[in-house]
C-alpha cells in the first residue's frame, strides 16, 4: 500500500514509518522537522519537508495517490495549548482538515488518527476507563483532539472516507524528545545520564498509564487492517506515579540522584489509566512490554546516544 505519515520525523511517527516499511508499505513521511529531527526518517521512506497547514501540501496528495494516511503531526504540549489556544488550534484542527480535505480529494481510502486517551477523558471517573467514559477535557489540547474525532465522523458519514482514532496513553520509548514539557521519562533518563537532577512537579503521586511505543507501533498496523469506523484506546490499563518512574530510572542509571521535588503544575491531572479491552477484543492487540523492560529500553538508547 502507499502510505503517508504524518509527523514520521518526530518520537511516534517515525516508529510507525518504520514498521510500516518492515511490512513492505510504500512510505512517504511529511514532517516541519520543528520536534522531529531527520535522522529519525526511515531511509526507505520519500520526506517533504513541509507543515500540514501549508497549502502546498495538496500537490503531495496528487504526487502519492496515497492508500491510507497515519496522523501523528501536531502542536502536542498541553501547556502551550492553555498559552496559545489559538495557535493550538490551527495546528491540530485546521491542520488537520487541509490533510482530510485533500484525503477526499485524491480517493485515500483511511486515516488512521493519533488522538490522545488522557485529554480527551479529563478527569476520570473510572478507573481504567474505556471508550463509553464521558469525553470532557480540561485543555485546548484535549479539545482538539476530541475536535478531529469528529470531524473523522463527518467526513466518514457525508464522503465514506474510513477511519480509526487511536487513543494514545503517556508514550514513551527510544527517540521521544527529552526537551520541553512533554515526556517525563525521556526527561528524567536524559537528565539522570547527564548527572543533571530532575524535579518532580508536586507531590509526584499524580498517575498516568504508560505504554511503550514498539507496543503502539502494533496497534496502527493493526489499525489499518480493521475495516470498520471505530475509537480504540492504546494503553496499559495499569497506574504508574511519577515517583516510580524517578525510582525505576534512577536504578537505570546507576542510583545516584536523590529524589527532588518542585512545585506541582497548576491544572494537572491527578490520575489518568486506560482500558485496553475493547482493542484486544476487536482487533487483538495489547501491550507486550512490561514498564521496567521498556524503561531500560529507553535509558539504553538515550545512554548510547
Amino acid at each position: 500500500m502507499k502510505l503517508l505519515v504524518t509527523g514520521g520525523a518526530g518520537f511516534i511517527g517515525s516508529h510507525i514509518a518504520d514498521g510500516l516499511i518492515e511490512k513492505g508499505h510504500d512510505v512517504t513521511v511529511i514532517d516541519n522537522l520543528l520536534m522531529g529531527r531527520m535522522e529519525n526518517v526511515p531511509k526507505a521512506a520519500r520526506f517533504h519537508l513541509m507543515d500540514i497547514r501549508a497549502p502546498e501540501i495538496e500537490k503531495v496528495f496528487d504526487l502519492g495517490r496515497f492508500d491510507a494516511v497515519f496522523h501523528l503531526a501536531a502542536q502536542m504540549d498541553v501547556r502551550r495549548s492553555v498559552e496559545d489556544p489559538i495557535f493550538d488550534a490551527g495546528v491540530n484542527v485546521l491542520g488537520t482538515l487541509n490533510l482530510i480535505r485533500n484525503a477526499v480529494r485524491t480517493g485515500v481510502k483511511k486515516v488512521v488518527f493519533a488522538s490522545t486517551g488522557g485529554a480527551v477523558y479529563g478527569e476520570q471517573e473510572v478507573f481504567p476507563c474505556d471508550e463509553t467514559h464521558p469525553t470532557r477535557p480540561v485543555s485546548p489540547y484535549g479539545i482538539t483532539k476530541l475536535c478531529v474525532e469528529k470531524y473523522l465522523f463527518y467526513y466518514a458519514l457525508e464522503f465514506g472516507l474510513k477511519y480509526a482514532v487511536l487513543r494514545f496513553a503517556n508514550v514513551y520509548g527510544p527517540r521521544q524528545n527529552p526537551h520541553g514539557e512533554a515526556g517525563v521519562v525521556a526527561i528524567f533518563a536524559s537528565r539522570l545520564l547527564s548527572g543533571e537532577q530532575p524535579v518532580i512537579n508536586g507531590d509526584g503521586k499524580q498517575t498516568r498509564d504508560y505504554v511503550y511505543v514498539g507496543d503502539v507501533v502494533q496497534a496502527n498496523l493493526k489499525a489499518l487492517e480493521h475495516p470498520e469506523n471505530d475509537a480504540f484506546n492504546v494503553g496499559t490499563g495499569v497506574e504508574t506515579d511519577v515517583n516510580r518512574i524517578f525510582d525505576l530510572l534512577n536504578r537505570h542509571t546507576g542510583g545516584k540522584a536523590s529524589e527532588q521535588h518542585g512545585p506541582a503544575k497548576p491544572g494537572e491531572q491527578k490520575r489518568s489509566v486506560i482500558s485496553f479491552r475493547k482493542i484486544k477484543d476487536v482487533l487483538g492487540w495489547e501491550p507486550r512490554v512490561g514498564l521496567e523492560e521498556g524503561l531500560k529500553r529507553t535509558v539504553d538508547y538515550f545512554r548510547n546516544r
